[in-house]
């Protein structure tokens, strides 16, 4: 299985709280403050939407609740919420997600600040309910802002950010986490309060003529003419492209503004941004590049690998935080300082490669070679021994993708 890695620093001074991933979710989502929550249950997606719903039952929440007959169906009523101008939230996973599809792609298209949770899971066929990531990867392309937690806390962060950049830049956005491994197991966390998430957060006001109103008609998601589609399509590119910089804007201000609610830097962390984080030394021979949870087993397995090995041969890790946009400029300047690039991933794009690997390969701008590691897909463990074995095998410099298991 998947693993968060040990922090250096504790949590303890900052109210910490040992809660399950989906709780925290929930409850930072509570905090946020959304005027309306809609979501269709899908494990292992469950709950946080249950959560909701219970803090919703309770007296402990003020968002209009709407129980959806189907993923679509919440999708929709979470994109006309927010099309009237208001902060909505929804989740979802795996087949779930692919219901959303249509609406999904929507939903960027109308250029809505709607925030979705996916709880990471393989897709059908054969049925499986365990996780890796070839759900998020189906619908990289609708122009969404697509982040990838590694522990409960960087969740944590990742939501915040994601409303903030969301209601600036008028784009969606995901949040991935990695399902059981993150949903379902439990982990010292730091939830901000509501106090804490307005002043990062204030209330969401929207511009007069970006939201529909009776009295100031606008219109959303019109017909448009092949003389102007080209161009909205390549306004969305242009702008989620630039999304980065908010990105990073974001996490700096949050680091600022509520520094607790930031996953502690590690001992060997060297870069760490909202874009990206790079653990390892400081001119490493080999670099693994992995995104989710996965990337804490990688930390520990590394570690374990350079106590042993001269510095002429050691070996980093890069954790892509944010998939879309891609973040190829800062990847290249990290990924060009080595001989050997594996690219660890939870997806195939069947009959190519990895979709973290075809990033990769447009980013890399060095001479490194690289090679693509299939791992983890229906949630079958990555082991330490199977990161170290990967870094073994990148040096023979075979181009193939490798389906690794133990």
């Amino acid at each position: 299985m998947s693993t968060s890695h040990t922090s250096q620093k504790s949590h303890k001074s900052s109210k910490s709280q040992i809660l399950e991933g989906s709780q925290a979710i929930a409850q930072v989502i509570n905090n946020i403050k959304p005027a309306v929550v809609s979501a269709y249950p899908i494990t292992p997606q469950t709950h946080i939407v249950e959560d909701l719903a219970k803090l919703k039952a309770d007296g402990k929440a003020k968002y209009e609740y709407v129980r959806a007959e189907s993923e679509f169906a919440a999708a929709s009523i979470v994109a006309g919420a927010s099309a009237t101008g208001v902060r909505v939230y929804t989740a979802t996973s795996s087949q779930g997600l692919l219901l959303m599809t249509e609406v999904i792609f929507n939903i960027a298209g109308m250029r809505l600040p709607v925030v979705l949770t996916c709880a990471n899971r393989g897709v059908s066929a054969p049925i499986t309910i365990w996780n890796d990531h070839q759900d998020a990867m189906t619908i990289r392309d609708a122009g969404w802002i697509m982040l990838f937690a590694e522990n409960h806390q960087e969740a944590i962060e990742q939501h915040l950010i994601a409303y903030k950049v969301a209601e600036i830049a008028k784009l969606p956005a995901m949040v991935n986490i990695d399902g059981f491994v993150l949903t379902h197991a439990y982990e010292d966390v730091v939830i901000p309060t509501p106090e804490q998430v307005k002043k990062y957060l204030p209330d969401y006001k929207p511009t007069k003529g970006e939201f529909l109103d009776p009295s100031n008609p606008i219109t959303f998601g019109a017909f448009a003419t092949p003389l102007h589609y080209q161009e909205l399509r390549e306004e969305l590119q242009n702008d989620l492209v630039d999304s980065q910089k908010l990105i990073n804007e974001a996490y700096e201000k949050l680091q600022k503004t509520i520094p607790s609610v930031i996953k502690p830097k590690e001992k060997h962390t060297r870069i760490n941004n909202g874009l990206l984080e790079y653990y390892g030394p400081k001119n490493p021979k080999i670099i693994i590049v992995a995104m989710g949870s996965v990337v804490g087993t990688i930390k520990d397995a590394i570690d374990e690998i350079n106590k042993k090995i001269s510095l002429s041969s050691s070996v980093g890790v890069l954790k892509i935080k944010t998939f879309r946009p891609f973040p190829v400029s800062q990847i290249s300047d990290i990924t060009k300082k080595a001989k050997y690039v594996a690219v660890i991933e939870k997806a195939i794009s069947l009959g190519s490669v990895g979709p973290l690997m075809l990033e990769i390969k447009n980013a890399n701008q060095g001479k490194a070679k690289i090679q693509n590691f299939i791992v983890g897909l229906g949630g079958k463990d990555i082991t330490k021994k199977i990161i170290k074995q990967i870094t073994e095998e990148v040096k023979k410099n075979n181009n193939e993708t490798k389906f690794i298991a133990n």
